[in-house]
C-alpha cells in the first residue's frame, strides 16, 4: 500500500506575457525568462506533473491515476479524466481577456471532458496591479456588438487586487490577469481557452496570436453577476483553516500553520501547495520536509498525518 503523500515535479510553459518570477519567489528551475505558468499538480496531457518518490517516482500523476485508483479512491472501470490542475502563474505582462466553456459545451463542441471553472490565490501584486473581471454589457447581443466594435474600455469591468485576495471564476466568465501579478490557481483539469482580446499585441515573428470571438460569444454568461461564495474560518490546535470557495467542481482553502496538529484526510484525495514558510509532515512513521514551493497529494491511501512547523498552504479537493 502507498503509505506516503505523493510529491510533484511542476511543468513550466512558456507564455508571451511570462516573466522570471516562478525563479525568484520559488527558486524553480525555469527554462527562460518567458516562463508564465508552472503546472504544479496536473494530470493534463499537455504538462503531466512527474512523481518524485516512492514506488510510483518517475512515473506521471496521469500514469497514477489511470493505473492506480485506490491512491484516489475512484473505481477501477472509472475512465474520467483526473478533475482538477494547480497552476502558478507569473503575469509579466498582461494576460488576454479570454473566457472559458461549460462542461457542456466543451464536450459537444470541443470533444473534451471538462469545461473550465477556476479561481486564484493572489500570492504577489505590484502596487495598482488589477484583473479584468467580468464585462459591463447587459446582453449576450450587447457584448458581441461591443466586441466586434472593439470598445474595450467600456466593456471590461476591471478591479484592483492585493496579496491575500481569493477569485472565483465560474466558466463563461470573461476575466485577465494583469501585470505584475502572481496567482495559484485551482482550476478544472481543461486548457479550453478562448481569446477575446489580446491588446493587439505580437510575438517575436510579428504574429498577433489567434482570437476566438465567435466561440467567446456563445459562452459568455450576460450580464456579469460577480459570485457569491461563503467562507468561514476554524482553528485546530496550531492550524487555522480559511475555507475560500466550496462549488460545484472544488473545494479550496487557505492553511496557516502556526505550531502543530494532527489532520484526518476527509476527501478521497487532498491537494496541498506549500506558498510560504517550512514545516514537516509525519504519516505512518515517515517524516517529509514540506518548503515553500512544494506540491504534493494526501492519497486516499493515507488517513492520517501531523504537521508541524510554521507554514502556509492552499489545499484543494474535487
Amino acid at each position: 500500500m502507498y503509505d506516503e503523500p505523493i510529491f510533484l515535479k511542476p511543468v513550466f510553459q512558456e507564455r508571451i506575457w511570462g516573466g522570471t518570477k516562478l525563479n525568484t519567489l520559488f527558486n524553480y528551475e525555469i527554462p527562460n525568462d518567458k516562463t508564465g505558468e508552472a503546472w504544479v499538480i496536473s494530470a493534463h496531457e499537455n504538462g503531466p506533473s512527474q512523481i518524485t518518490n516512492g514506488e510510483l517516482a518517475g512515473q506521471t500523476l496521469k500514469d497514477a491515476w489511470e493505473g492506480h485508483p485506490e491512491l484516489f479512491n475512484k473505481a477501477v472501470d472509472n475512465h474520467d479524466a483526473y478533475p482538477l490542475l494547480v497552476k502558478i502563474l507569473d503575469a509579466a505582462d498582461d494576460l488576454s481577456v479570454q473566457v472559458h466553456p461549460n462542461d457542456q459545451y466543451a464536450q459537444e463542441v470541443e470533444n473534451e471532458p471538462y469545461g473550465k471553472t477556476e479561481c486564484w490565490y493572489v500570492l504577489q501584486a505590484e502596487e495598482g496591479a488589477e484583473i479584468v473581471f467580468g464585462h459591463h454589457a447587459q446582453s449576450q447581443e450587447q457584448f458581441a456588438e461591443m466586441a466586434k466594435a472593439g470598445d474595450w474600455d467600456r466593456l471590461l469591468r476591471r478591479i484592483p487586487v492585493k496579496a491575500g485576495d481569493f477569485i472565483y471564476v465560474p466558466s463563461g466568465t470573461i476575466h485577465a490577469i494583469g501585470a505584475g501579478i502572481v496567482i495559484l490557481e485551482t482550476q478544472q483539469s481543461s486548457d479550453i481557452t478562448y481569446r477575446v482580446y489580446d491588446y493587439d499585441r505580437t510575438d517575436d515573428q510579428g504574429n498577433t496570436r489567434e482570437l476566438h470571438l465567435d466561440s467567446s460569444i456563445e459562452v459568455t454568461r450576460a450580464p456579469h453577476r460577480t459570485p457569491d461564495i461563503k467562507q468561514s474560518l476554524t482553528k485546530q490546535d496550531g492550524l487555522t483553516v480559511k475555507k475560500l470557495v466550496e462549488e460545484q467542481y472544488f473545494t479550496v482553502y487557505h492553511w496557516d500553520l502556526a505550531g502543530e496538529c494532527s489532520q484526518t484526510r476527509d476527501a478521497d484525495f487532498i491537494q496541498l501547495s506549500v506558498i510560504d514558510g517550512e514545516a514537516e509532515l509525519t504519516t505512518n512513521n515517515k517524516t517529509f520536509t514540506l518548503k515553500k514551493g512544494n506540491h504534493f497529494i494526501i492519497p486516499a491511501t493515507v488517513d492520517h498525518y501531523h504537521l508541524v512547523g510554521h507554514a502556509e498552504f492552499i489545499v484543494s479537493h474535487p
